[in-house]
């Protein structure tokens, strides 16, 4: 039956501690085969060409099966290369040539000289293997007794059972395993309904459609265009959408718990849409009825609900009625439409303008009126109002891996004295709730989404924990010094963030920052330094300034926001930089003596 196995070394490196693998001792290439069989492997590569299939007058050997398997083959106990096992099963295609009647008596005579030449069939067989940066191409020849030549059957493998091997899959209840899988893991979109989950390996996962509306929150899921279904890595996939759309988004589940979401469609179309997504069910009749897709549920248009759907229903239906709302999928019985809702925003905003305008125009009589006065007090609003907006305009995410509780609250204490500047602050620490509902990637893609699309700065506070985290990311071989706790917004952060400095998006968009004491300087990765790293709080000038950015407050006030914010820190961060008491040692205070 088979030749039963041939080791090819391949060029991927020592790797002694892959203990499941067999081992076999041997420095050479080998071959072995069936008993009654013979084979011999070809010392070195041979040149491998491009041949074609012809025609044999008499019987041959084909390779009809081929296996292979990884092996470690060893020099030593513990110094060993990976290697490849092929199994070859050949079999017997063809007959042997029947002479004619005019020769066979002619012939007889000559059989006993004949039977040399064909006591023997000879196949030779080209094993080829191209890998990057390896390419190899090797000779195995193999002969068969003549009486074991049987056509249409495998060459004689003994009738004895097979010994019992052992599959073991180490790494299938691994949880690092499939974080750093998930971690490699990517959506593609490669056509405007077409897209693909790119993994180095099979995955076990589920897909579906969402709708993200702008402003963060969670994406609502669309089970009609797109039920749950396991998904096919590495394979080209089609949604069945009539129209893309930068909303619509996809999402990648494993074991009811969501590892992937991307909006395909958002670069090539631009950013979330302020757009009223609406399900049209049809009855019999020519029945519809309309409801809208809201994170409360589906609420009908003409209905007496507090929703925004609700108060909108009647110039939304006439929207959809007109041709303005986009079809994104229908069958049957529903459809699914998409219906802009800038014009009523600009509705409200218009009522908002004039009674600007008419309050304008009251302080205008006013100034008329009392000039002096009104004249000073003016100015000092309007360098109030232009300081605080400026200043509140810029949106700051906080991201800090959580080691302990006294690193929690010194992060706490930076958060509290930056939204005193003001700046309007997010951290983890005061979204808990939300943070458990929705998770750490959910939550943190949601904030720095909003945070980013609303000219804000991410913050990535470095500290042993995070460096840790980040050499995981980047392979260095090192490992996080204590597990993830499950608020732990960092860890999840790094698929988002990692993306962005790897591909030049980082600067404008991310800060560096670790506080003096915890964490030099050199620690802080070289892929982050593409962004100002501020050290803490001897640099919270330049840190704040970049924060608020440029031109925003005088170098005076500056330096008496810096100060404030250094008071808030110094207490909690001297108390992480004390060192622990020794419990022999005296109180203060008390005397030792006899």
């Amino acid at each position: 039956m088979p030749v039963p196995w041939f080791l090819l070394s391949l060029a991927l490196g020592r790797s002694p501690m892959v203990l499941s693998l067999e081992k076999l001792m041997g420095p050479q290439d080998t071959a072995r085969c069936s008993p009654g069989l013979s084979c011999h492997l070809w010392d070195g590569d041979v040149l491998c060409l491009p041949g074609s299939i012809v025609s044999a007058p008499g019987p041959v050997l084909v390779p009809t099966r081929l296996q292979t398997e990884l092996v470690l083959r060893c020099h030593q106990e513990t110094d060993c290369d990976l290697c490849v096992r092929v199994a070859i099963h050949l079999a017997v295609h063809g007959h042997w040539e029947e002479p004619k009647d005019e020769d066979r008596s002619g012939r007889a005579t000559d059989l006993e000289l004949e039977e040399p030449r064909n006591a023997f069939l000879q196949a030779q067989v080209v094993l080829s293997f191209q890998a990057y940066p390896t390419a190899r191409c090797v000779l195995l020849e193999v002969q068969v007794p003549a009486a074991l030549v049987q056509p249409g059957h495998s060459v004689v493998w003994p009738l004895e059972p097979d010994s019992v091997r052992t599959s073991l899959c180490p790494f299938k209840e691994d949880p690092r395993a499939h974080r750093n899988l998930w971690r490699a893991a990517r959506l593609r979109l490669l056509s405007p309904q077409g897209w693909q989950l790119n993994a180095p390996c099979l995955l076990l996962a589920e897909a579906t459609l969402c709708w993200q509306a702008p402003g963060g929150g969670p994406c609502l899921s669309l089970v009609p265009p797109l039920s749950r279904e396991n998904v096919t890595v590495n394979k080209t996939l089609e949604l069945p959408l009539l129209n893309a759309h930068p909303n619509l988004c996809v999402q990648v589940s494993s074991w009811e718990k969501l590892q992937l979401q991307e909006c395909l469609w958002a670069d090539s179309l631009g950013a979330l849409k302020d757009d009223m997504l609406l399900l049209e069910t049809r009855g019999p009749q020519d029945n519809r009825s309309l409801c809208a897709l809201e994170p409360s549920g589906c609420t009908p248009l003409l209905s007496q609900a507090s929703t925004r759907a609700a108060r909108l229903g009647e110039q939304l239906l006439q929207d959809l009625q007109s041709g303005q709302c986009l079809q994104l999928w229908e069958d049957d019985l529903r459809a699914l439409w998409a219906c802009p809702m800038d014009k009523y925003v600009h509705q409200r905003w218009a009522l908002v303008w004039l009674a600007c305008l008419l309050l304008a125009s009251a302080l205008f009589l006013l100034f008329l009126v009392k000039k002096n006065q009104v004249k000073g007090w003016l100015r000092l609003l309007k360098e109030d109002l232009r300081a605080g907006a400026v200043a509140r305009g810029r949106a700051t995410l906080l991201v800090y891996s959580a080691e302990d509780s006294g690193f929690e609250r010194l992060v706490g204490a930076l958060a509290s004295a930056l939204c005193q500047l003001p700046l309007r602050v997010a951290v983890d620490l005061w979204s808990r709730r939300e943070l458990s509902a929705q998770g750490p990637l959910a939550w943190f893609h949601a904030q720095r989404r909003q945070t980013l699309q609303e000219g804000g700065v991410v913050v990535l506070l470095f500290s042993p924990g995070a460096v840790a985290l980040c050499h995981e990311w980047l392979q260095d071989g090192a490992s996080a010094s204590a597990p993830h706790g499950p608020h732990d917004a960092f860890a999840a952060s790094l698929s988002c963030v990692l993306p962005d400095f790897l591909q030049g998006r980082a600067p404008g968009r991310y800060v560096g920052a670790y506080f003096e004491g915890l964490l030099h300087s050199e620690a802080v990765p070289a892929l982050f330094r593409s962004v100002p790293v501020f050290s803490l709080p001897s640099q919270l000038p330049d840190f704040l300034r970049t924060l608020q950015g440029p031109g925003t407050l005088r170098p005076g006030r500056l330096g008496e926001r810096a100060k404030r914010v250094s008071r808030a820190l110094q207490p909690t961060l001297d108390q992480l930089l004390q060192p622990p008491r020794d419990p022999g040692d005296p109180e203060d205070g008390t005397r030792v003596g006899t």
